[in-house]
């Protein structure tokens, strides 16, 4: 069942957003060459403490950190460690918080130091194709309009897109119904309704959409790059409203 959303709910929701967007920007700020993931992870439960916030991800399902961190061909649910970044590395960092009993959801690829043309068009489409999705997050359209967007956006490019993960609703829990795919033809699906929040998380591929399993961390299966964003969003009477935002 997909739940719709009251005001007061929607206020939470918002909050939760919010830290989870600061927190993604405080750890942007820190990301460069040398920098350990294992230290990302440490300062972003102190800002969850400092928030009075809750690491959505520590102990979900037994994944032991804050965040996930996933450099280069790590596709998702990475896991921070204290090999330093290197020069030219991406990283993409998922993070979410649980704050007065509501969930916010976030993700970005950063670039470590400077990146190559080719990675910086893959970071760029992703982002892109976030923001395409966004933009058909409206209200009467179907939810399969929003994964044809991310799909029609970057597969022209050359890039393949991840099928195994999706994005999600959100809410009191962190995964909710209904589960949205990045790819697909529009027109499907349940209606889009004001009130609805959703987790649109597209993640891309260099290379193959195929993915490898490494215990709780997966990889691009050609050991090609891979990058990930995603925004917490609510649809509205008239446009989709970004939760996690500052």
């Amino acid at each position: 069942m997909i739940v719709l959303k009251s005001p007061a709910e929607l206020d939470k929701m918002r909050a939760a957003g919010r830290i989870v967007a600061e927190t993604l920007a405080l750890l942007e700020s820190r990301v460069r060459p040398g920098v350990r993931t294992a230290e990302l992870n440490r300062l972003a439960e102190q800002e969850c403490e400092r928030q009075g916030a809750k690491p959505a991800f520590k102990g979900y399902g037994g994944f032991p950190y804050a965040i996930c961190s996933s450099p280069n061909d790590r596709v998702v649910h990475g896991f921070p460690d204290d090999k330093p970044l290197q020069e030219g590395d991406i990283l993409s960092i998922d993070f979410g918080v649980l704050y007065k009993g509501y969930y916010g959801d976030s993700a970005k690829t950063f670039a470590v130091g400077e990146i190559d043309v080719e990675t910086q068009r893959l970071v760029t489409a992703t982002r892109e194709s976030l923001d395409r999705a966004i933009e058909k997050s409206l209200p009467g359209g179907r939810l399969s309009d929003l994964s044809h967007a991310v799909q029609a956006w970057v597969e022209p490019l050359g890039f393949s897109v991840v099928r195994e993960f999706v994005g999600h609703g959100i809410g009191r829990k962190l995964h909710e119904a209904p589960q949205l795919p990045n790819y697909g033809e529009a027109g499907h699906g349940p209606r889009l309704k004001t009130g609805m929040t959703l987790a649109i998380e597209p993640m891309i591929n260099i290379g193959t959409n195929r993915v490898k399993e490494k215990g709780w961390e997966f990889f691009v299966a050609d050991n090609s790059l891979s990058a990930h964003f995603e925004h917490t969003i609510l649809i509205t009477d008239e446009r989709a409203e970004i939760l996690t935002v500052k």
